[in-house]
């Protein structure tokens, strides 16, 4: 018997859409979003664009000023996403601490199934879906080790960074960076998968 397909509630798949909008730049930062026009584009009441402007408000996609209405978030200056690299880095290396070691082959494989997603992703020129790909790898890891609380505290940070595909010559180059992290925390190595997590994140 075929297994039923998840229902993706409207709101996520909202959120989705605008999420992949802001990252790709098709929104670009300053850009204006209003309830009414969104809540007619996707055929739906305001109640739930008004929802999906909180939550990515939340995810430091989006800045909502009082009597400015909301708008899409300018990307941060080198000063801050220096800031926001540091802080990412000291999330993802705890979670990595508590990992290593004891990923289980089913997370392993996982992990590897997003990977290959990824590769695929960036051989076909896709870089908002590699981008939120990407972002499902150490989401994984995240959740792994410290749960919703934990992914609620780095998410925000991750999606604030804009991540920047410019320094990816290729979707090998990408994809191994991502499979030595892998490598080291199923092999139990601390030094060698913070030092891998270093060179990913940046």
């Amino acid at each position: 018997m075929a297994k039923a397909q998840a229902v993706v509630p409207i709101r996520d798949q909202i959120a989705d859409i605008l999420r992949s909008n802001i990252i790709s730049g098709d929104l670009e930062a300053g850009s204006r979003l209003r309830e009414e026009s969104l809540a007619k584009q996707f055929g739906v009441s305001r109640g739930p664009v008004r929802d999906v402007l909180l939550q990515l408000s939340k995810e430091g996609l989006l800045v909502s000023k009082p009597n400015c209405g909301v708008t899409v978030s300018e990307a941060p200056d080198d000063e801050m996403q220096e800031l926001l690299v540091e802080l990412r880095r000291i999330i993802e290396y705890r979670a990595a601490e508590r990992l290593v070691g004891k990923l289980s082959d089913a997370d392993a494989s996982a992990l590897e199934d997003i990977l290959t997603k990824l590769g695929k992703a960036l051989d076909e020129g896709d870089f908002t879906e590699a981008t939120k790909i990407d972002i499902s790898f150490h989401r994984y890891l995240i959740e792994l080790a410290g749960g919703q609380d934990l992914v609620m505290l780095w998410e925000p940070i991750v999606l604030r960074m804009r991540m920047n595909y410019k320094r990816i010559t290729n979707s090998k180059q990408a994809v191994e960076e991502h499979r030595e992290i892998l490598k080291q925390l199923v092999d139990g190595d601390t030094k060698a998968a913070l030092g891998a997590l270093q060179q990913n994140i940046r």
